[in-house]
């Protein structure tokens, strides 16, 4: 097996997942186009043999994104999509589907990018510092990303 293909593998997946999404929300489709940029981060640092920052990244940007559609109650709605389906039942919402798609798609980008990190930088003493400047990578994006999606509620309130 060839280095880094599961992880990118799973990047490319969650990339497509936003890019579905855009049709589904069009009103969204700038903030669903701005969440594929960290998986495409990820891409472009294995292309690059930077695998120690796709790495860390690979694991805390889907942590964060987890955390947040956690907090708004998108999983739950997600997990209800599933739970449809396993009972043989259609779907009622395609976007939280394809949040459950993304939050599996998540999972295995952490899991993928730990047994990485533990196999090549494991008690090498880097894990703090690309720890740190990882988190604050991945503070800044969601935090702009946060701050977006904030501002940009009103308006996709009163227009929808």
């Amino acid at each position: 097996m060839r280095p880094y293909r599961d992880i990118a593998t799973v990047a490319g997946a969650q990339v497509i997942c936003f890019l579905v999404l855009t049709p589904l929300e069009p009103q969204f489709f700038l903030l669903h186009l701005y969440q594929t940029i960290i998986y495409m981060a990820v891409l472009i640092l294995l292309f690059y043999m930077e695998d120690r920052w796709a790495y860390m990244i690979g694991m805390l940007a889907p942590a964060v994104w987890l955390g947040m559609v956690f907090s708004t109650g998108l999983l739950g709605g997600a997990a209800r999509q599933v739970l449809r389906l396993t009972r043989g039942e259609g779907l009622t919402n395609d976007v939280s589907f394809i949040a459950a798609i993304s939050a599996l798609l998540s999972v295995l980008m952490i899991v993928f990018c730990a047994r990485h990190w533990k196999k090549e930088y494991s008690g090498l003493g880097k894990t703090a510092s690309t720890f740190a400047v990882g988190v604050g990578v991945v503070a800044v994006y969601y935090g702009i990303l946060a701050i977006w999606f904030w501002n940009m509620l009103p308006n996709q309130i009163t227009k929808g």
